[in-house]
């Protein structure tokens, strides 16, 4: 069923959770998405106002604020959400996880254009992170805390920082010399 799927893939990935019924009853991250899907379908078949109502309602109700446009992959987790937007034009793909105070923007007003990110599949956004632009962000790439995001990111890459960069990762452990800290400091 999908809705024990969505809760079930909240308690993998929150270590917090402890069961099914409190997911379902405490986590606003995961009714933000239900009442999106409900506003969506709307949107879809151009019941557009209700659409809109239901989606404002829903912001007032859990402090995220998702366009009935929007299109929300399966899976999709906004943990701690208060305080994040994500506008019109944005994709989210499935299992992707949100943190709080991120915005999913876009940096123009043309009507009819693609404003906003697409995120593939696996993307973490990272808490006050702002992806803003209507590019791509890669299969399984993180984007930093605070991080400001302007340009397209590759698929299993980092991106940290004002505005945001790439960082060096490997395939068992994220490299932090960024920072300046190594492995060793790690590890004492």
């Amino acid at each position: 069923m999908p809705l024990f799927e969505h809760v079930d893939s909240i308690i993998a990935r929150d270590p917090a959770a402890r069961t099914r019924l409190e997911v379902i009853l405490c986590y606003p991250g995961l009714h933000a998405v239900w009442l999106h899907r409900i506003a969506h379908f709307l949107w879809n078949i151009g019941l557009k106002l209700i659409a809109r109502i239901i989606s404002h309602t829903s912001r007032f109700i859990t402090g995220i604020e998702i366009h009935p446009a929007v299109v929300v992959g399966k899976r999709v987790f906004i943990d701690h959400g208060l305080g994040v937007v994500i506008g019109e034009t944005t994709v989210i793909g499935d299992d992707c996880t949100i943190y709080q105070g991120v915005t999913l923007g876009g940096t123009s007003l043309y009507k009819g254009t693609k404003r906003h990110p697409t995120l593939e599949a696996g993307v973490v956004v990272s808490a006050g992170a702002k992806v803003l632009g209507g590019f791509t962000v890669g299969q399984g790439a993180r984007i930093g805390s605070n991080a400001v995001v302007l340009k397209a990111v590759p698929a299993g890459a980092t991106a940290v920082g004002i505005p945001a960069r790439i960082v060096e990762t490997t395939d068992s452990q994220h490299s932090f010399t960024a920072y300046g800290i190594t492995p060793e400091d790690l590890s004492n």
